[in-house]
């Protein structure tokens, strides 16, 4: 993720946390005046709630990301057909299974044949198989890390 976006997500938290910080505030208010709760114990609970929003950002920040999502980031990530792909099937991309179609002017697709998504349409993946010379270079190259 890239600084500005991080930058983005960090004030797109902190605005989040802004109307939760003015009702706690009041409730605050409240509590000191009607129901006798001291002012420094007020303090002590407004900061622990700061510190809690703090310590809770890391976990959540990605909740807060508008890049796209998930699906819009496979484009180009290399999977498997499951079924026949002639022109619509399954394939596996990582550990999820999607539905997916061969791009239009491809020869339908074997299953157990590597493939390269184009890209993503709704929840369905347009997919193009993998030349040999594309699998070739790819194998090639793990062989020579392992």
């Amino acid at each position: 993720m890239a600084a500005g976006s991080r930058g983005k997500v960090l004030a797109r938290y902190t605005l989040f946390q802004i109307p939760d910080l003015i009702l706690l505030g009041l409730a605050l208010v409240v509590a000191v005046r009607w129901w006798g709760l001291s002012l420094p114990a007020a303090w002590l609970i407004f900061a622990f709630w700061i510190v809690k929003d703090i310590v809770l950002y890391p976990v959540i920040r990605i909740a807060y990301r508008t890049d796209g999502s998930a699906a819009d980031r496979l484009a180009g990530a290399c999977g498997v057909a499951r079924q026949d792909l002639d022109p619509r099937g399954y394939v596996r991309v990582g550990s999820e299974l999607w539905n997916a179609e061969v791009s239009a002017g491809r020869a339908p697709v074997p299953a157990g044949s590597a493939i390269r998504v184009l890209e993503v349409r709704g929840l369905t993946l347009l997919v193009e198989p993998l030349s040999s010379d594309t699998e070739g270079s790819a194998g090639s190259s793990q062989r020579k890390r392992s």
